[in-house]
C-alpha cells in the first residue's frame, strides 16, 4: 500500500555508538527507535510525549554492555522483551488498552529499569 492510500510510512530512528550511551526523550523519539553500542545504555525519558490510548512505540537495544533507563507517565504500559543478562524493574498498570511503549533489549550484561513520573 502506498503512503497515498492513507498509510504513513513508519520512520526508525538509529543510533550508533562504540563507547557511550544514547540520551533520547520528547520530541526526538520516533514510533521505532533502535540504538546499537558496544558498551553503554539508553536513557529514555517519554514523560513529555503524549501516547494515544492503543499506540504503541518500540524501542529496541543492542549492546554486549549496558541496559536501559525508562521513564514514562504512570498511565503506560511497558513490555520488555529480548535476551539480557539482567533484570526488569518495573511496578507498571497491567491494565489494557492504554498508550504501550514496547522495549526488546539485546545485549550480554545490562536490565531494564522503568521509572513512573
Amino acid at each position: 500500500m502506498t503512503k497515498s492510500e492513507g498509510h504513513e510510512a513508519r520512520r526508525t530512528d538509529v543510533r550508533v555508538s562504540i563507547i557511550g550511551g544514547h540520551r533520547m526523550g520528547g520530541a526526538v523519539i520516533q514510533e521505532r527507535t533502535l540504538t546499537v553500542s558496544l558498551v553503554g545504555g539508553a536513557d529514555i525519558d517519554l514523560t513529555d510525549v503524549d501516547i494515544p490510548d492503543g499506540a504503541e512505540i518500540r524501542i529496541t537495544k543492542l549492546s554486549l554492555v549496558g541496559g536501559v533507563k525508562l521513564r514514562v507517565r504512570p498511565n503506560v504500559r511497558v513490555k520488555v522483551g529480548g535476551i539480557r543478562l539482567g533484570g526488569v524493574s518495573d511496578e507498571g498498570p497491567s491494565e489494557p488498552g492504554g498508550p504501550t511503549v514496547r522495549v526488546d533489549a539485546w545485549g550480554l550484561v545490562g536490565g531494564v529499569r522503568v521509572e513512573r513520573d
